[in-house]
């Protein structure tokens, strides 16, 4: 009789244990309910909760089981109604979001989309609506707002990202040209202030960088409210009031998400942006530019014979493109933008036609408040287009508030329709931007080569922040600035590739370059354009060497802070053998190595304090000597 006991003592604890299991999911349900959402296995996995008690709905991320951002709230205010609490559920709605597109730059040309989404119904006592909108990707979480008619102006978002209090944090204050520099500490002992929404964190899932995309003039930049002692960074927008006089869309708030190599080459942003409404998109052509401005200041602007000289350096080095800054059309006790007849007097035009004989385009510098107006467009553009400009260095915008990003909506409309590529500086960051105008080739929204504040540490910083969001305007090769950038020379040959910019700006003088004609043949060979991308290695704050793909040749920049090491980094370009020619700092000046490695080596690379190196690496093949056109 013992084992008939026994099986029976076994039925009722089996039986109480499948009650308690019942039970405890049917009293969480009363409680809460979430919703998860992912695109497989070991990719992000994206979870709303809606706490029934309260009806405020959380967003939480994890990666394989690990915490990358713990459950944070979602919401927003408008003038009807409070949609961040007393929420109630009503119903949702799946679906597989399947795209390609191809780009003009940026880290890899052609872009292949799969996101799962799943939009959220829900809806106050009183009937406001709120829909919420989450995707999920290989490389990331993102989630938007949608509001019908009749919800009124924004007022506000509850929207955060709580991390950790220990984790690792990269931030940058915030600045209206977003121009701040990033410095490191934790999520928790971060100073009180306002940072850059390009925010990233390491936890134990793994990197995670913060991003909007598809901001446009129906809403209001963001930017992040911290608090010292948590691991909160709250949404907070440019404007107090966000007018909307219809149906809403916010701009996603991104988290993109994974190891810091699918960061570094994610996409992720730009895949959420609309698809381009540039429809013939020949005439974008990305390219390596001679920037006159550090290697002449505004004089050199002002000047006819100067900037031919600069054009005659550049159609000698075959650089498609010659960047003409302010002054050009300033010129005191002469003529400027009021003259009546400044289109005339100007020699803009016979400079264009001077380069052009020559193989040149003409990209020129204009202040944001001289295109401001309607009858100020239709004045420059169509001008700058006759003349046969190829692009305008558009400044000094310096808001992120919904009336300026209004005047972008406008402005990239009409670029596009006189045929002119953009620089934007003084700006907004990227965010999805040069998915929708292809004709946007880079943007500055950085603390570049221009700033005499920046650290080596803030420069293996950005490749991991700012430049994975879209093209970066750092303005790198800035030989003659010595004292005034905190990196050797060979780690400004390597800025050219490990940062990515649709017209990848030289700053340096003629001179300098002349001075140094490794790093000149070098940037003989720099495409704008690239195949692919990878990081071979990196630590934000402390080394980013990435690898850029432009046909069958890889190109490579290291940059390093810190004390001198010889550098061991994998050679992750493919199987075979690779002829590679590494530019490095020798005792005087810089030097260059040859060896021959298998895909997979390590390639060595002696660099002195704060250095770094640039490469170049073709598929060899017996006799083959250089990788160099």
């Amino acid at each position: 009789m013992a084992v008939p006991i026994r099986t029976a003592a076994t039925a009722l604890c089996a039986s109480l244990a499948a009650a308690l299991l019942t039970t405890a999911p049917a009293q969480a349900e009363q409680r809460d309910r979430t919703w998860a959402l992912s695109v497989g296995a070991h990719a992000p996995r994206a979870q709303v909760a809606l706490d029934d008690t309260t009806g405020e709905l959380t967003l939480a991320v994890s990666r394989d089981g690990r915490t990358v951002i713990e459950p944070s709230p979602v919401g927003l205010v408008t003038e009807q109604a409070d949609l961040s609490k007393d929420l109630r559920f009503l119903h949702r709605k799946n679906r597989t979001v399947e795209e390609r597109y191809r780009t003009r730059s940026g880290k890899r040309l052609d872009r292949r989309v799969h996101m799962n989404e799943t939009r959220l119904s829900f809806a106050t006592a009183q009937g406001a609506r709120l829909d919420l909108v989450v995707r999920a990707s290989a490389d990331g979480v993102a989630y938007r707002y949608v509001l019908p008619a009749g919800s009124g102006d924004v007022l506000g978002e509850t929207s955060a990202f709580t991390f950790p209090a220990d984790a690792s944090a990269w931030l940058g204050t915030y600045r209206v040209d977003n121009e701040g520099q990033f410095s490191q500490y934790t999520a928790a002992t971060a100073p009180t202030g306002e940072y850059s929404p390009q925010a990233l964190f390491s936890t134990d899932g793994g990197y995670t960088l913060l991003a909007e995309s598809d901001l446009t003039g129906a809403y209001s930049g963001a930017r992040l409210a911290h608090t010292q002692g948590t691991g909160t960074y709250r949404v907070k927008l440019a404007d107090d009031r966000v007018a909307s006089d219809g149906p809403l869309t916010t701009p996603w708030r991104a988290m993109v998400t994974g190891d810091l190599a699918t960061v570094t080459r994610s996409t992720f942003t730009d895949d959420l942006a609309p698809a381009s409404q540039v429809r013939d998109t020949s005439w974008i052509k990305p390219g390596t530019v001679l920037w006159t401005w550090l290697a002449g200041g505004k004089e050199a602007g002002q000047s006819l014979a100067a900037q031919k000289a600069y054009v005659d350096y550049a159609a000698e080095r075959h650089w498609p493109y010659e960047a003409v800054d302010a002054g050009w059309y300033y010129r005191p006790g002469e003529w400027d933008i009021t003259d009546p007849d400044w289109q005339t007097n100007s020699w803009m035009p016979e400079l264009v036609r001077y380069a052009r004989a020559k193989g040149v385009g003409i990209i020129v510098w204009i202040h944001q408040r001289d295109l401001d107006t309607p009858e100020e467009r239709a004045q420059w553009l169509p001008t700058l287009e006759r003349w046969g400009v190829k692009g305008v260095k558009i400044d000094f915008m310096n808001s992120e508030a919904q009336p300026m990003l209004q005047w972008y909506d406008t402005i990239l409309a009409q670029t596009a329709a006189h045929h002119l590529m953009v620089d934007f500086h003084g700006s907004t960051i990227p965010k999805g931007m040069q998915r929708t105008w292809p004709q946007v080739m880079t943007l500055e929204g950085v603390a570049g080569e221009e700033k005499r504040t920046n650290t080596a540490a803030h420069l293996t910083t950005l490749p991991f922040t700012r430049n994975v969001i879209g093209s970066m305007d750092f303005t790198p090769g800035a030989f003659q600035r010595v004292g005034l950038r905190p990196n050797s020379d060979a780690a400004e040959v390597g800025l050219t590739v490990a940062y990515e910019s649709g017209l990848q700006m030289f700053a340096g003088t003629p001179e300098s370059y002349e001075a140094r004609p490794l790093a000149r043949a070098y940037f003989d060979q720099v495409p704008a354009a690239w195949d692919d991308t990878r990081l071979l290695a990196g630590e934000p704050g402390k080394e980013a060497v990435l690898a850029r793909r432009s046909g069958d040749r890889w190109f490579l920049g290291g940059v390093y802070a810190g004390a001198a090491r010889t550098a061991s980094v994998p050679l992750s370009l493919g199987p075979g053998r690779w002829l590679v020619e590494t530019i490095r700092d020798g005792g005087d000046g810089l030097v260059q190595d040859r060896r021959v490695l298998r895909g997979g080596d390590t390639l060595s690379v002696d660099v002195v304090a704060n250095g770094g190196f640039a490469a170049l690496a073709c598929p060899w093949r017996p006799g083959a000597t250089t990788c160099y056109r």
